[in-house]
């Protein structure tokens, strides 16, 4: 676990949902309503390597931050389905995560500022990402997935901004699709590629009334550099 900041809290809770008892890690600040801000890890993962991964607690002392824990999942490396994930679209092992991010917001409820919500996630936890944003959107600020394709929901989901990191050697995820889920994006928050301005990996695009597409491209493999992660932040702290 990170050494915490002064002023900052963590520990480990437990969430009843349904016969099942999940849990997250959670870091709150000292301050009231903060931003909250959660963090899914990928699969195989778990939250407190997700912790040691994003860090966002350092990069943003003042927000809450949250990283969830998964349970075993099938998934593209796992047939089996014996490492924690999270489901991949709506359904998916009767919405148990869906139940586990609601159950979490009611347990919340009143510690948070209810106009920032945000969520990233890598890999599995990006493609948990885009559920929540199709799912869960009308409550959210901003999302930011990483190194995962996006659900066909998204479509239908609420405009909002969206931060996206994709590596063009990823073996696991390839680029061609996670540049094609980039482009859905685009499409559906309807910004003006004309206009992005970029700045080493990072481009931003503006869209009408607030909504903007940022993008996170590097020259690497299946993972989230700390630099892309810091722009997550960032980008957050923005929207």
């Amino acid at each position: 676990m990170l050494l915490l900041l002064a002023g900052q809290d963590s520990a480990v809770q437990i969430f009843k949902v349904g016969a099942l008892d999940r849990q997250a890690i959670v870091v709150a600040p000292k301050s009231a309503k903060p931003p909250l801000v959660f963090v899914f890890h990928g699969h195989g993962g778990n939250m407190r390597q997700a912790q040691r991964s994003f860090g966002i607690e350092g990069k943003w002392p003042e927000a809450m931050v949250v990283y969830p824990q998964g349970l075993p999942t099938k998934g593209i490396t796992d047939p089996e389905g014996k490492l924690n994930g999270w489901q991949q679209k709506k359904g998916d092992y009767e919405d148990r995560d869906l139940a586990f991010f609601d159950a979490m917001m009611r347990s919340f409820h009143g510690k948070f500022d209810p106009k920032r919500v945000y969520v990233t996630g890598h890999s599995n936890g990006g493609r948990m990402t885009y559920l929540l944003w199709s799912e869960r959107g009308n409550i959210l600020a901003a999302v930011a997935p990483s190194a995962s394709p996006a659900v066909l929901g998204i479509r239908n989901a609420k405009a909002i901004p969206a931060f996206i990191v994709a590596g063009t050697e990823d073996k696991i995820v390839p680029y061609r699709i996670q540049e094609m889920s980039i482009n859905a994006v685009r499409r559906h928050l309807g910004t003006d590629a004309s206009k992005g301005r970029t700045d080493g990996y990072t481009r931003l695009e503006p869209g009408a009334d607030g909504l903007e597409l940022g993008t996170y491209i590097f020259p690497g493999p299946h993972s989230i550099p700390k630099p892309a992660i810091e722009q997550i932040v960032a980008f957050f702290k923005r929207h």
